[in-house]
């Protein structure tokens, strides 16, 4: 897959908070500035799409295979250009028939043929952007870069995008979840670790760019239950966990007999407390297996985190590492939030 580029457009930054926005402004304005995935690069074509980011309603699709993502409103009357749809490479609101240009432009009134179109009639359109088998929206013009996963292409490696997972949580909470080594023995009993295992062994973070790097060796097995047998006896298993801000991790997971599997963690912050999770997964081994069990697999283990990090109180990831009570096993986590500080995020990012 050839690098990812952004359609050669002028974007605009959103102007103004969303309506009903549920995060502080001032972190709002700094989450905007970043790349989040809003669906799956499978799901656009040239129907519009409907999805939301930051408490944005965003509709995205493509014109000739060009992406497009725009606020999912007409300027003319307000209704959802998700509903509408694409014809010959241009959107058509359902309302009015208004047609608007890949620049976000109307270039067609159906009720005045020949007359004067107004300037405002003009879409808010964002930077987007395909990766990973991803769609990508920054609603702040696209000048941070994207998280790197530079596994997924390579060729040894085997590309699989599980279903996505919707947590009524924040985005940071979730990606502390991610992030956090001492909770494998009691929320993945069932998954892949173990209660009579739940000691932390010392490792090392190292503060990296605009985020840290973690690496973790134990004894905790990374296959699934049913699979356990496959571990030889004694075989330590090494977590590289590579965390970007505001909510990216990738984690690098050491097999036996030279296997590797890497996962990126992107929690989407579709609002204040709802977060959608897109997880692709890379692996250089198991190639011909069926995918069904790796899906099953994968909701088993992020169906265990959302259970728990749904009840966690406070609901938003305090930024002030003093406002919980850390362990020594936190060190990670206590990296995490240090990067959010220095990004200029609040005690906590939501009203």
């Amino acid at each position: 897959m050839a690098t990812p580029t952004v359609a050669p457009l002028t974007f605009q930054r959103a102007p103004n908070l969303p309506r009903d926005c549920t995060f502080d402004p001032h972190d709002w304005q700094i989450l905007s500035q970043y790349w989040h995935p809003v669906a799956f690069a499978a799901e656009i074509d040239d129907k519009p799409f409907s999805t939301k980011l930051l408490d944005e309603r965003l509709v995205v699709y493509r014109s000739n295979g060009m992406l497009i993502a725009a606020r999912d409103v007409c300027p003319h009357r307000g209704a959802p250009l998700s509903e509408g749809w694409v014809e010959g490479g241009n959107l058509v609101c359902p309302y009015h028939g208004l047609t608007y240009g890949v620049d976000g432009k109307c270039i067609h009134i159906p009720s005045q043929e020949g007359g004067p179109i107004p300037e405002r009639l003009r879409l808010t359109t964002y930077a987007v952007q395909e990766a990973y088998g991803l769609v990508w929206v920054s609603l702040g013009g696209g000048e941070q870069p994207l998280p790197e996963f530079p596994a997924w292409n390579n060729a040894d490696f085997q590309q699989i995008l599980p279903p996505s997972i919707d947590s009524k949580a924040s985005a940071g909470r979730q990606t502390e979840g991610f992030i956090d080594v001492a909770h494998f023995a009691w929320i993945h009993h069932h998954s892949f670790a173990d209660r009579r295992n739940p000691v932390v062994p010392s490792y090392t973070v190292e503060r990296r760019g605009s985020g840290m790097r973690a690496e973790y060796v134990s004894s905790v097995s990374n296959f699934p239950k049913s699979m356990q047998h496959r571990a030889p006896d004694g075989f330590l298993w090494r977590r590289v966990f590579d965390v970007d801000v505001p909510f990216f991790a990738r984690l690098t997971v050491h097999f036996p007999e030279g296997g590797r599997l890497a996962i990126l963690n992107a929690a989407s912050p579709v609002s204040a407390r709802l977060t959608r999770l897109f997880v692709p997964i890379v692996r250089n081994f198991d190639k011909d297996l069926p995918l069904d069990d790796v899906y099953a697999f994968n909701r088993q283990v992020f169906e265990e985190d959302r259970a728990i990090v749904e009840l966690q109180c406070p609901e938003d990831l305090p930024i002030d590492r003093a406002a919980e009570a850390p362990i020594l096993a936190d060190r990670s986590s206590g990296a995490y939030r240090r990067a959010l500080a220095e990004i200029g995020l609040g005690q906590a990012y939501v009203r």
